[in-house]
């Protein structure tokens, strides 16, 4: 991977207006209304070509994999939110962390936190390693690990912040120092937090993707990624593996994430709201043993996270007493939260991470990260927080 350049500077703005609210962007940032018609919804593109004007020198769309309107409308759009020079839209939060490993060549070597989602964990082990990219596995909440790891070859540094699934905090500025004294990317997963809770581009970091399945899409109707990069250099390095490899996002599935996206703010208010009661009511409660939420007092790295995103999130872990065997047993219980995998919907959800979501991971790795037998991860919903409650209470009485 050639060595980064220093991102180009940007046009100084016109006037001395400031930039839009966040959530006047997110639901108009690439979405004007339809040129053709006035249609105030971006229209879903179908084509998969385009009528040219001529041999050489065409300046619009040509064909749908390297480019779509209703696609186009997205990666605008994404790229606002998380303000970066480009945004680009894939087929799956993995196809989006496959085609970020594209920049990696033979040789290269990366750091990752070792608490990280299954899927990216199972990547790194079972298919970047085919072709000759190492990993190495870091606890890096504490900077200092990821220095010890460092080696000449390190090219990136993946990073989860908040982790899956034990909400364990990475300090994304001096994480950010790092990989600029190094000459290396700083990639983050933002799954979790969302653009409206923290924007990893503002705190140093050069990539930051998402899968847009969760938070993003919001409805669990939709499979998606998004990527977007700080400097245009590596955003059209991106663009071209996003043509070349092909693992582009199709127009009706864009067209559901842009959907989704323009009510993110409100949604991820109202996560975060209840998923602070919740993980409230769980710390309390005398048949449960830890819970892992950022915006709790007692987390360890609550200051941190109140420093580094706007609220908590909707995302929490926790075990209850009797390992495996009570998490087993509490999962007979509730009857609004369902058991499933996938995150960030309406509706809320329990997830089993170690027979689930990370499930690939060996036991070791799996263990040595925090994901014991016995943790359960919630995903807290739009339901009245009290019916959530009660209903957590119905798997707690069989502890």
């Amino acid at each position: 991977m050639p060595a980064k350049k220093a991102p180009a500077k940007r046009a100084a703005r016109k006037s001395a207006e400031p930039q839009e609210g966040f959530e006047t962007r997110a639901i108009h940032a690439g979405q004007a209304p339809d040129a053709a018609t006035n249609a105030v919804v971006t229209p879903i593109h179908l084509t998969t070509t385009y009528a040219q004007d001529g041999l050489g020198g065409h300046k619009g769309f040509e064909y749908s994999r390297s480019g779509n309107p209703t696609r186009q409308a997205l990666e605008t759009c994404i790229a606002s939110l998380e303000e970066g020079a480009r945004g680009l839209a894939f087929a799956s939060g993995l196809a989006t962390l496959t085609t970020i490993g594209m920049l990696l060549e033979k040789g290269d070597h990366v750091v990752l936190e070792e608490n990280a989602y299954g899927g990216t964990v199972r990547y790194f082990n079972q298919i970047a390693q085919r072709f000759g990219v190492e990993a190495t596995y870091v606890d890096a909440s504490d900077p200092a690990n990821v220095e010890k790891a460092w080696r000449r070859n390190t090219k990136m540094l993946l990073a989860e912040t908040p982790t899956n699934p034990n909400l364990k905090l990475l300090d994304l500025e001096r994480l950010a120092k790092i990989t600029g004294a190094h000459d290396a990317l700083l990639v983050v997963d933002n799954t979790f937090a969302t653009p409206y809770l923290q924007q990893p581009l503002k705190l140093g970091a050069d990539v930051v993707w998402h899968s847009a399945t969760k938070y993003l899409g919001g409805h669990s109707d939709v499979i998606a990624g998004v990527a977007v990069a700080k400097d245009p250099e590596v955003g059209d390095r991106l663009k071209f593996l996003q043509n070349a490899a092909g693992g582009v996002l199709g127009p009706f599935d864009s067209y559901l994430v842009l959907r989704g996206i323009k009510t993110l703010a409100v949604r991820m208010e109202r996560h975060s709201e209840s998923a602070l009661e919740i993980a409230s009511f769980l710390a309390s409660h005398p048949k449960v043993t830890l819970v892992n939420y950022p915006w709790l007092e007692e987390h360890p790295q609550a200051k941190l996270a109140q420093r580094q995103m706007r609220l908590g999130g909707g995302m929490l872990s926790f075990e209850v007493k009797g390992g495996k065997a009570g998490a087993v047993r509490f999962l007979k219980g509730p009857k609004i939260w369902t058991l499933a995998e996938s995150l960030g919907a309406v509706e809320s959800l329990i997830c089993h991470p170690v027979s689930m979501t990370h499930g690939s991971i060996p036991k070791e790795q799996r263990e040595r990260s925090g994901v014991t037998d016995g943790l359960l991860r919630l995903s807290v919903g739009l339901e009245d927080v009290d019916d959530l409650k009660r209903d957590l209470e119905r798997g707690l009485a069989l502890v």
